[in-house]
């Protein structure tokens, strides 16, 4: 007969082997947002089935992977547009986003503006401190991975 203790550890080893698990994915996510991914061969990756990754990944992480790939390529994809040498349409493609119109559904729900208008207000914002100070400031870079 199996000792409760036993079964806890069981229990508690492999709750630390599905976090690693689901670590790999976000670490995958953060490093390749812009190819085509999809939480099918991610969860194939990782030896778990497409919903139970999902089900780990939100209780994980508050959201799923799909959402979080989503967030990482609007993070990246406001450092783009700040820049302004890129039309909204080549950062969408640069960050790895298939469509245009749910790029930029998704960075309006996550930034607050349009891409355009950010990439606008971006442009002048960098123009106005050019003028107030004589040289072009460095742009911010985003990092996907929240600390």
């Amino acid at each position: 007969m199996c000792l409760p203790e036993w079964r806890r550890a069981r229990v508690e080893a492999q709750r630390l082997t599905d976090f690693a698990r689901l670590r790999r994915v976000r670490d995958r996510i953060d490093r390749e947002y812009a190819q085509p991914l999809n939480v099918e061969a991610l969860a194939v990756e990782v030896n778990m089935s497409a919903g139970h990754l999902s089900r780990q990944f939100r209780a994980a992480y508050g959201q799923s992977p799909y959402a979080y790939l989503m967030t990482c390529r609007i993070e990246r994809a406001t450092a783009l547009l700040r820049r302004g040498d890129l039309s909204v349409t080549e950062v969408c493609c640069a960050v790895g986003s298939a469509s245009p119109g749910t790029f930029s559904t998704r960075f309006t729900e996550l930034v607050g503006m349009a891409p355009g208008a950010f990439r606008r207000l971006a442009v002048e914002a960098t123009a106005d401190r050019a003028d107030a100070t004589g040289s072009l400031p460095l742009a911010p870079s985003a990092a996907c991975a929240p600390s």
